[in-house]
């Protein structure tokens, strides 16, 4: 076992889903199991590693394959190492080994138990495919690793992608929790679902036993690209989007209002006012300790938020959480879908399932709109500002034009509320690009101003 954990703690700081970037990982596996092998030698298992250095720890998924090492070819990306002479690990998903067996674990609804763990595969209504499947690991994922699965023989069962979440958290997945709801009710504005696995392993903690999510299996749309790119092409050619926006905003009421049907919402007290205040109030405390100006308008910002708790807010419901232009497709012939309802994933999960502002939705699209303004700035000096200023407003307008429409409700009676919204992503925004990308915290430090200039 030591070996193993030495291979892993080489190979899990290059990772893009590894948290612990810039300090050596302290690991600890504190449980296993294994899914069916395809051939006597191979070994098909799912390791859940704790990493201890990190405050508070995390607990990742880590799925391999052990092939002798005859077998595999020297160059062969994704080789984690070999943890004793003869044997090779292999990064799980990118191994068809590990592949096939999970989706048969979520399709057939089995389980899997090892060594102080086990997994339990949840069927969906969409049923599950009853042809051979190859399968490809989805390029450019950071938190988690998704698989496609396509149909060895074309049009013999729609495609399938699977997100197998590395890092894992006590409590049923949003993504998987809203997304199964909003199919099962017949939404249109997401994938159907295939099926998910749930599983229980130690508290890391050491207090007893956790439970949760560990992959979500639904239906997969190819050919099709996330909204940020085709935005982003359309702004900078000048193309009209007001149409396409305007739908948008359509279809996010339309999921809110299934939300608030499927999971009752609950009028905001005080003490959940009080709750939002105070997170937008740590925000801004780092924003001043981190990012040069921020304090200079420290009480004009802190106006703004006051502002938002001297009216009555809307009742609170369940939320997507983390919406952009990055989380939504448009599908030629079908329309918008939105996809990647689990919350920001470094949140605690009780976090991420607790009930929200619908309109913390709507204040996430509107900055995503505005970053498609600033990331053209930034990238082309050239192009007209005034043009792309004028573009960018006319999408946000036409997005809140449908929005208001679906939902029913008169935006200019939550104005302050829904600045309040925009104004503190923004500066999670400005915190977020001073530590990572310090050239375009221009985009939201602008915003910042714009926000706190609009009349009260």
């Amino acid at each position: 076992m030591d070996s193993t954990i030495s291979c892993l703690a080489a190979w899990m700081p290059r990772q893009r889903w590894y948290a612990g970037k810039g300090r050596a990982p302290h690991l600890a596996i504190i449980g296993s199991w294994d899914l069916p092998s395809p051939s006597p030698g191979v070994v098909v298992r799912t390791y859940l590693v704790v990493d201890e250095s990190a405050l508070p720890v995390v607990l990742y998924q880590v799925p391999v394959v052990a092939r002798a090492t005859a077998d595999v070819e020297a160059d062969a990306a994704h080789v984690i190492g070999d943890p004793e002479p003869g044997t090779t690990l292999i990064d799980g998903p990118h191994d068809p080994a590990y592949a096939n067996a999970l989706l048969a674990l979520i399709t057939t609804g089995t389980e899997a138990v090892g060594s102080g763990a086990r997994a339990q595969g949840l069927p969906s209504g969409a049923g599950a495919p009853l042809t051979a499947m190859r399968s490809a690991v989805l390029a450019g994922e950071q938190s988690n690793t998704s698989i496609v699965y396509r149909p060895a023989e074309e049009g013999a069962a729609a495609p399938i992608i699977c997100k197998v979440f590395r890092q894992l958290h006590g409590g049923r997945n949003p993504d998987i929790e809203l997304q199964t709801a909003l199919a099962a009710a017949g939404s249109e504005h997401v994938p159907p679902a295939i099926g998910s696995i749930e599983g229980s392993w130690p508290d890391p903690m050491g207090r007893g036993e956790q439970a949760g999510s560990l992959a979500f299996a639904q239906e997969f749309l190819p050919g099709v690209e996330d909204a940020w790119r085709g935005t982003l092409r359309a702004a900078s050619s000048g193309e009209d989007f007001t149409e396409r926006a305007e739908q948008l905003g359509v279809a996010t009421a339309e999921v809110h209002l299934l939300l608030a049907g499927l999971f009752p919402p609950h009028e905001a007290s005080e003490q959940d006012r009080a709750a939002v205040r105070a997170v937008w109030d740590r925000r801004l405390v780092t924003a001043v300790s981190e990012v040069p100006g921020i304090a200079a308008r420290r009480a004009e910002i802190e106006a703004v938020y006051d502002r938002a708790l001297q009216h009555p807010w809307p009742a609170l419901q369940r939320v997507h959480g983390d919406y952009h232009l990055g989380q939504v497709i448009l599908v030629p012939g079908h329309g918008w879908v939105l996809l990647d309802f689990e919350g920001e994933p470094l949140r605690p999960m009780a976090e991420r399932t607790r009930p929200d502002l619908a309109l913390r939705d709507v204040a996430g699209m509107l900055r995503s709109f505005d970053y498609v303004g600033g990331s053209i700035r930034l990238d082309r000096p050239d192009h007209s500002v005034d043009a792309v200023t004028d573009w960018v407003a006319a999408a946000r307008a036409a997005f809140l034009r449908g929005y208001a429409g679906a939902a029913d409700v008169d935006l200019a009676d939550v104005a302050d509320l829904l600045n309040a919204l925009e104004l503190d992503k923004a500066v999670y925004e400005v915190i977020y690009e001073a530590r990572n990308r310090p050239t375009w915290t221009s985009i939201p430090r602008s915003a910042i101003g714009r926000i706190i200039d609009r009349p009260g």
